[in-house]
């Protein structure tokens, strides 16, 4: 079988069997909104820097191998954690675009060829809680 693979500038999580990769520039909370995605259960994947690997329509995100299970807090300093394993990616989050619709119509992003799902960047403390159960349930999408 045909695989490719890539490293991205992303931080990525995983909430149950799924992954969110997290892009934006530096500086754009990608961290941040991992840190908070981890203490509502999420599990590390990588911080900064994921590696990404194609194998046939499905994307697995992983750690590369010196950064696993570090993350950055901002003020506080480099935490070493438990990390998950390869993780099949399941949701993008892009923090360089601010969403302002309330009820925003589906964006995609492609990574190797694959469409993915993408959520923009959503000012407002519930934010990650809302990325967490989108991937333990779906979206429906506006009428």
């Amino acid at each position: 079988m045909n695989t490719k693979q890539t490293t991205l500038h992303a931080t990525t999580v995983a909430v149950g069997d799924k992954a969110v990769v997290i892009r934006g520039e530096s500086g754009a909370g990608k961290s941040a909104l991992a840190l908070q995605l981890l203490a509502l259960g999420a599990r590390l994947i990588s911080d900064d820097q994921t590696d990404v690997v194609r194998d046939g329509d499905i994307l697995m995100a992983s750690a590369p191998k010196p950064i696993q299970g570090l993350i950055e807090a901002r003020g506080v300093g480099i935490l070493r954690m438990p990390y998950a394993g390869p993780t099949r990616i399941a949701l993008i989050v892009d923090l360089s675009t601010l969403e302002k619709e309330r009820l925003p119509y589906a964006h995609t992003e492609r990574i190797l060829d694959i469409t993915l799902p993408c959520l923009h960047k959503v000012a407002s403390a519930h934010f990650p809680a809302a990325v967490a159960l989108y991937l333990k349930g779906s979206r429906k999408e506006p009428q």
